[in-house]
């Protein structure tokens, strides 16, 4: 099945470690959105802020991400992670290739119920969507952009040790 990630499931090795069948297909991007981290945490990292899209209708917004694969047998770890039904919603999108090639890929995005604009990210949490960003080469000014967002430090030290030692590029250390 095709997945659209667009925030810390960038991360190849994040997303690996969820989905072992993952490969990356490239990156992709989506039309009429923007990129937010404003969807409320309810997993265990507190109050801090996930990746989010919302939709603007308009033509020129733009959410830069990558296009997955996976065996669609595995889709039910990825809800699971995603908390599917329990602040993301799921969605069937049409993403664009940098030729202008179509194709439909599903994707999660938080429900309207689990939206608050006041948080922010945590810094390890910011780190998987940035450092994705670059693995899969998307453009230095949409970097840029992710890179702008304020984060705040993780009051969880495990957490946070634990969390950063997950690499992007499997190939590499964090």
């Amino acid at each position: 099945m095709l997945y659209f990630g667009y925030g810390s499931n960038m991360c190849t090795g994040r997303l690996r470690a969820r989905v072992p069948s993952t490969t990356a297909i490239g990156k992709r991007l989506l039309r009429r959105y923007r990129f937010r981290f404003n969807k409320k945490s309810i997993d265990k990292s507190g109050t801090s802020a996930k990746g989010n899209v919302e939709r603007t209708d308009v033509e020129t917004d733009l959410v830069w991400g990558v296009l997955f694969e996976f065996d669609e047998a595995e889709k039910h770890s990825l809800d699971e992670a995603e908390a599917l039904g329990h602040g993301y919603d799921e969605l069937i999108v049409e993403v664009e290739s940098e030729s202008g090639e179509k194709q439909s890929a599903h994707m999660y995005l938080a429900a309207q119920s689990h939206i608050d604009n006041t948080l922010q990210p945590y810094s390890w949490y910011k780190r998987f969507v940035t450092e994705g960003a670059n693995q899969h080469a998307l453009p230095k000014s949409y970097v840029d952009f992710l890179e702008s967002f304020p984060v705040k430090e993780d009051p969880n030290r495990k957490r946070d040790a634990r969390e950063r030692a997950i690499a992007c590029d499997p190939r590499s250390s964090a």
